[in-house]
């Protein structure tokens, strides 16, 4: 799969999702600890390729900006984000991300990834708010989020039961008069 370097950050840049992608998120999605990491409302696992094939075709056909996360330094790809506008007047939209490569968890591929996307909708897409949702007991993800400014703003209490382990669903969100991060617009 040939990877365009749309958006660079320090560790990671994003390449446009192409749909050639359904077969790593086949893989990364049917991860059981991936998997459960990632899972949130209307979000499945296990998965068929097939089924990812569509979601990356409805990415598309709703015109999200969706992205494959890459290694800036191996050119391989790890995960993937997108921001989905959910609200067009109010210049909002919803973060979703994933770094299926687990070697690179904890190392600030994520953080570094999102930095790039975020100021990308803030400042190229012009959106005034991001939202996501979280289990509160993903305490890697709900810090890389609080490094990146965002606030918890609700929660949905025991909204996720895997066994006998109840969490609770944490909405967080970030204003671009709240974002400290740099510009991705070329000087």
């Amino acid at each position: 799969m040939d990877l365009v370097r749309k958006l660079g950050g320090t560790l990671t840049y994003l390449s446009p999702l192409e749909p050639q992608a359904a077969e790593l998120w086949y893989r990364w999605h049917n991860d059981l600890e991936t998997g459960l990491l990632a899972s949130s409302p209307g979000h499945r696992t296990p998965g068929t390729l097939t089924e990812y094939q569509q979601t990356i075709a409805r990415y598309v056909e709703q015109k999200a900006h969706a992205f494959l996360i890459a290694d800036a330094a191996s050119d391989r790809p790890i995960g993937w984000c997108a921001l989905s506008v959910a609200d067009v007047p109010s210049r909002r939209a919803v973060l979703s991300v994933l770094i299926g490569e687990k070697e690179y968890w904890g190392k600030g591929y994520g953080e570094d990834a999102l930095r790039v996307l975020i100021g990308y909708g803030f400042h190229i897409v012009n959106l005034n708010s991001i939202e996501l949702v979280v289990r509160d007991d993903n305490a890697r993800a709900r810090r890389c989020y609080e490094k990146l400014g965002f606030q918890v703003v609700g929660r949905k209490r025991q909204a996720v039961i895997l066994g006998a382990r109840k969490s609770d669903l944490l909405l967080m969100d970030l204003l671009a008069e709240e974002y400290v991060g740099s510009s991705p617009i070329p000087a």
